[in-house]
């Protein structure tokens, strides 16, 4: 099975319509969005993916409320700040990564398989744009960086980014940069 994975889309529709061509190319049967989406709209986008949405909340999530009946629009699930997904044996813990400190202890707890997080707009694991997992510890953490298109800026917080597709199958997941 493929997992799309996507966060810090901040509003960006263009980007949001490339990376769903992608995982509706890829044929992914979930996709898994880490927050930060700012605007609900941007959940509206969802409806032309052919997978289930499964979210969390960022710290630019102001718009709960309407961020949630967006989710129920296109059959997704908005899961909070903190979500899980249990598929083909596997445990997915979801998390925006607001508190590194959090995410360092999800990451430790050995509760999870796979921690999926945003927020840092950076490639997690730094540098790496395929691997392998495995089921044992210790767990793997993915961050696909921003969803949002690339931009430049003192602060460089729109450089790093795109989608990553996740295979249970293979026990592989590879990075696709966005533009």
């Amino acid at each position: 099975m493929k997992i799309g994975i996507i966060s810090d889309t901040h509003d960006d529709i263009d980007d949001v319509r490339r990376a769903i061509d992608i995982f509706n190319k890829e044929e992914a049967q979930y996709v898994i969005h880490a927050g930060d989406y700012v605007f609900p709209g941007i959940v509206m986008e969802f409806k032309n993916l052919n997978a289930k949405l499964i979210g969390v909340l960022g710290n630019n999530d102001g718009e709960k409320g309407l961020l949630l009946k967006a989710f129920l629009e296109v059959g997704g699930e908005l899961k909070g700040e903190l979500g899980e997904l249990h598929i083909d044996d596997l445990k997915i813990g979801i998390y925006h990564g607001t508190s590194a400190e959090i995410k360092t202890q999800l990451i430790e707890s050995g509760r999870y398989n796979i921690v999926v997080c945003g927020h840092t707009h950076r490639l997690e694991p730094a540098g790496y744009v395929m691997g392998n997992y495995s089921n044992d510890p210790p767990t793997l953490a993915l961050n696909p960086g921003t969803g949002h298109r690339k931009t430049e800026s003192l602060a460089e917080a729109f450089v790093e980014g795109g989608v990553i597709i996740l295979d249970t199958q293979y026990r592989g997941y590879r990075f696709i940069e966005l533009p």
